[in-house]
């Protein structure tokens, strides 16, 4: 019951997140984003060390270093295909493949579960798409290439979870400092080639964006509510499956829409209320299995 719930806060927690991040990426690049939060989420990770702790050994080390490569590719896959849009088909894609990865090979390990589990996966499943469903009057149909980035960014998404939970019990917040530090380090270089280029553009002006400052602030922030999110992430796979957990954590838009409702006063569609009810639905049974 406990790893169920903190799967379902880490999927709000995580949606927290991301709505911090695109309000930033509004005015700096979602890459600095990625980098500046994954600089702050480290930061707090080792604050914390001293009070949750956690065994220092190569294995935490390599996966939680693994997890931060497929980290930074699938977040780099997750805007980019959603710059293409729709992103009312791309983001359920991404959010579905994300899922759908990690519950196959918990499942291939041997995870097994009374037959209300098995309905509650489904279920969970069907709300992910229902909660990720953006409603787009203008929407088009997706390009392959755009098509193809968001299973990429499914994919490599659902791998960080595999490879989190391939950490070892002991190692405690080890494997996130590792997968903090490598995916900003990625992002960081990303950036200064983007800036090298840019700088070597004739018509290139060095101007400073408007609201600069607050979207340091807001990448700040994000790095430091995705950072618990990634503990509860952690804590989760401790307790219970990594299928459950899979599945849980793919409802992260629903934190997005939440924010997005209460703070940007965006209207929510039906078919996502009812995804939300879903959702609460499907943690509650898997609780029971």
């Amino acid at each position: 019951m406990l790893a169920s719930a903190l799967g379902l806060m880490g999927a709000f927690v995580y949606g927290g997140a991301d709505f911090l991040g695109g309000l930033a990426s509004r005015r700096l690049s979602p890459f600095a984003v990625t980098g500046v939060a994954a600089g702050s989420g480290l930061l707090l990770l080792l604050l914390a060390y001293p009070f949750v702790g956690g065994a220092w050994s190569a294995e935490a080390v390599l996966w939680g270093s693994l997890s931060g490569i497929s980290g930074a590719a699938g977040i780099s896959l997750l805007y980019a295909c959603l710059a293409i849009g729709p992103m009312s088909i791309l983001s359920p894609l991404t959010a579905i493949v994300s899922a759908i990865v990690p519950l196959t090979v918990g499942l291939v390990r041997g995870a097994t579960f009374q037959p209300i589990g098995y309905v509650a996966l489904a279920l969970a499943l069907v709300a992910v798409l229902l909660v990720g469903f953006v409603p787009e009057k203008t929407a088009v149909r997706p390009s392959l290439r755009g098509i193809l980035m968001a299973i990429g960014s499914g994919a490599m998404i659902g791998a960080f979870l595999v490879l989190i939970d391939l950490t070892p019990d002991d190692s405690g917040l080890v494997p996130l400092f590792f997968n903090r530090a490598v995916n900003g380090s990625i992002m960081a270089v990303i950036v200064v080639i983007a800036l090298v280029i840019a700088r070597r553009r004739p018509d290139a002006a060095t101007r400073s964006r408007p609201g600069l400052r607050g979207a340091l602030t807001l990448a700040l922030c994000c790095g430091l509510v995705d950072a618990v999110a990634n503990t509860l992430l952690l804590l989760g796979l401790r307790l219970g499956e990594l299928a459950v957990m899979s599945v849980l954590t793919a409802l992260y838009p629903a934190g997005t829409i939440v924010l997005a409702a209460v703070v940007l006063k965006e209207r929510i569609a039906t078919a996502q209320i009812v995804g939300l009810v879903l959702a609460i639905a499907a943690a509650a049974m898997l609780a029971l299995a």
